[in-house]
């Protein structure tokens, strides 16, 4: 039976942060590196559930690490090692814990946006635009409806709030004031470009990837002058269905949700007991924990199994 892990702590190891789903510990003796422990909490509209899903933060690294051998001919990331055997004495001895769901990480600067990227209008996206005909303060054509493919794939980022509150969506000039424009305008490259090729990868194997989002961060300067491209590096998850929506390709419809493989099955089993007065905090059933992990594991199969379909 798969152990469910919603905490961390290691005695000898200094805990940084606790984020929404993962525990950031230093690691003692390489202040250039981190340790990134991907537990099997998970959250919905900034609220972190009561109970974990088993196995969950394994399927996130699992993913992860695909995705990141599958996009570094597109930009660096922070991956070290993903070995427990292979890290240091105070790490290998919580082996027990950390097998499968943890990274060892280069230490890097965290640019403080959310690199979100979006082919369809969907999620925050789409009630934002019911209300003001926009995405992020981006004008949209009139007459759109929910899931509709949106006219060009687009950078839309928001804030990186603090613990506790939320995200903000804003216009990518907003961004470029946030992080300078240089920066920005190297960020929603990237973005895209790896979006793009994820895209093209996931319809191979059936699934449509509508949304998602990257975290980027700067290693240290090496030398005087040299350049943000050279520091940009690809940080946290990616491409997980954590951050990310992935739909069935052959069911899809638009004017209406779409079969996923991610966290709106979550969102939409909350948003219905919110309508009969129950908290999202409240305790969830097994059997949509069970529909989740099911959710998850699949997406996981599909995304690093062998192409099924021409996309």
């Amino acid at each position: 039976m798969t152990t469910t892990i919603t905490s961390t702590s290691f005695p000898d190891l200094p805990l940084l942060n606790r984020g929404k789903v993962r525990d950031l510990y230093g690691v003692p003796g390489a202040d250039d590196q981190l340790l990134m422990v991907a537990t099997d909490r998970i959250s919905a509209f900034d609220v972190v559930l009561p109970a974990g899903i088993p196995g969950k933060g394994q399927l996130l690294t699992s993913l992860s690490l695909e995705w990141f051998r599958l996009i570094e001919h597109i930009i660096p990331n922070h991956l070290i090692t993903t070995d427990v055997d292979a890290m240091p004495a105070a790490i290998k001895k919580h082996a027990d814990v950390l097998q499968g769901r943890t990274m060892l990480v280069k230490k890097a600067e965290v640019v403080p946006i959310e690199a979100i990227v979006r082919a369809y209008l969907s999620g925050s996206a789409w009630k934002e635009y019911k209300v003001t005909g926009s995405i992020h303060g981006i004008e949209l054509p009139k007459g759109l409806v929910e899931s509709d493919k949106l006219p060009q794939v687009m950078f839309t980022p928001s804030t990186k709030a603090e613990a506790g509150q939320k995200d903000m969506n804003i216009h990518p000039d907003e961004a470029a004031k946030l992080i300078g424009a240089e920066l920005c305008a190297l960020v929603a490259e990237k973005t895209i470009e790896i979006f793009n090729f994820a895209s093209k990868h996931a319809a191979e194997r059936g699934l449509i990837l509508a949304d998602t989002k990257f975290e980027f961060g700067l290693l240290p300067a090496t030398h005087e002058g040299q350049s943000l491209k050279e520091r940009l590096i690809l940080v946290d998850e990616v491409l997980t269905p954590d951050s990310s929506r992935f739909w069935e390709a052959k069911l899809y419809k638009p004017g209406q949700a779409q079969t996923s493989f991610d966290k709106q099955y979550l969102r939409d089993f909350l948003l219905k007991r919110e309508k009969e007065g129950i908290p999202y905090n409240s305790a969830i059933p097994d059997d949509i924990i069970e529909g989740i992990r099911a959710k998850y594991a699949e997406a996981l199969q599909r995304l690093t199994g062998p192409p099924t379909e021409i996309a």
